[in-house]
């Protein structure tokens, strides 16, 4: 586990920890001691502090390994969760994202979409986790319901989360962010629960491209039909060139924007999406295929929930769940930067965690995990061979 520490580099999370402070006042449990309590949660699935502490204090060496004085205590761990502000696991993570951007972007894999390779993806989506509310009252969803909700804006050319905010359930996903206009000719992919007709103007006017699904009550008026190439793009079902014609697209002025209206068939769910965008002069298959990225976003969710502690937390005040969550985020950039630089992306997200949390009571080498552990099976061998290859080497070494 200290390799995967050492991934971290000290003079970030110090000048995290100078942001804001997280060390003052305290002189046992530092901001360094909790952020390795929390990560060991995170690789072990850790779901209570005494695993923790328990986890952590199995062995002097390995505490000392870590880099500790002592393994913590459970209510030393709450009261760091309660008291320590969450903003520095937060800053942390931006720092190591913007640290290892360039590998992260490099290694990614991803699949360029070539009219738009020069131009900046942003996926934003968000993702809900149910909490009792009586335990976490903070979080309010519903009468009976609590619930927090997971605001993700996702940066393509890297494969992370550049941006997270979370807030109660009940927070509409069209207001989970504060910046909503971005520089010229970054591109934005959102589901429909985000369309705001001012968001959209102001993003027209500031030359952003938005590519997003219509609501269903949209009301608007075709111009012009667009041809559709005959032996491509055969998913393709129309291309139009539109304008909004609703109450609120005519009071701020919206409906005097030439829009692009473009039906999708999505074979693999058997459903038409119907996609509209600012963009008139890209093909319609560019537009289909960045909307189809908007997957990637969904199977980081999915990732994170599965093989990441994000479901069940370890203390219940909002400063303990966002500090839980913003240390999940970095454990998944550390792990994801491990399997794909070191790994070379040969090993699925789920297996690679796994593999690791195996291995991580042993004291092996991240090389050697990556690049030596198979799924072999293998045999013991006999007693008696076993002795006199002991006894050769012993009159060897003699």
């Amino acid at each position: 586990m200290r390799q995967i520490i050492d991934l971290i580099p000290r003079y970030l999370l110090n000048q995290s920890i100078k942001k804001y402070q997280s060390d003052k006042y305290c002189h046992k449990y530092k901001t360094y001691d909790h952020l390795v309590a929390l990560l060991f949660g995170q690789l072990c699935k850790c779901s209570t502090l005494e695993d923790i502490s328990v986890g952590i204090g199995v062995s002097e060496t390995f505490i000392k390994d870590l880099g500790l004085q002592q393994s913590p205590a459970k209510s030393t761990m709450s009261d760091g969760n309660k008291k320590r502000n969450w903003q520095v696991f937060d800053h942390l993570y931006t720092a190591l994202l913007k640290h290892y951007g360039s590998s992260l972007s490099k290694y990614s894999n991803q699949q360029i979409v070539e009219e738009v390779k020069d131009k900046t993806l942003l996926i934003r989506d968000s993702s809900t986790i149910s909490v009792c509310l009586s335990m976490f009252d903070w979080a309010k969803f519903r009468t009976a319901k609590g619930g927090l909700k997971i605001h993700t804006q996702w940066d393509e050319s890297m494969m992370l989360p550049n941006l997270v905010n979370i807030s109660q359930a009940q927070t509409h996903d069209s207001k989970g962010f504060e910046q909503t206009i971005f520089p010229k000719d970054t591109i934005i992919l959102e589901d429909k629960g985000y369309w705001d007709y001012e968001v959209i103007l102001a993003r027209i006017k500031a030359q952003n491209t938005f590519v997003t699904r219509i609501k269903d009550n949209t009301v608007y008026e075709v111009i012009e039909e667009l041809e559709l190439p005959e032996q491509e793009d055969q998913h393709i079902l129309k291309d139009e060139l539109i304008h909004l014609t609703g109450t609120k697209a005519k009071a701020n002025r919206l409906s005097l924007e030439i829009l692009r209206r473009v039906v999708v068939f999505d074979q693999q769910n058997n459903l038409q999406l119907e996609i509209i965008t600012n963009n008139t002069t890209w093909k319609a298959a560019t537009i289909a295929a960045l909307y189809k990225r908007r997957w990637d976003i969904e199977i980081f969710f999915k990732q994170l929930k599965q093989n990441l502690n994000v479901k069940t937390f370890i203390g219940t005040s909002e400063n303990a769940v966002k500090s839980q969550i913003f240390v999940a985020l970095i454990t998944y950039l550390l792990l994801e930067l491990l399997r794909r630089v070191k790994a070379k992306g040969r090993t699925a997200f789920s297996n690679f965690v796994e593999k690791i949390r195996i291995c991580l009571c042993y004291y092996l080498t991240l090389d050697y995990v990556i690049e030596r552990i198979q799924p072999l099976v293998r045999s013991i061998r006999p007693v008696q061979a076993t002795m006199k290859n002991e006894r050769e080497h012993t009159l060897f070494a003699t």
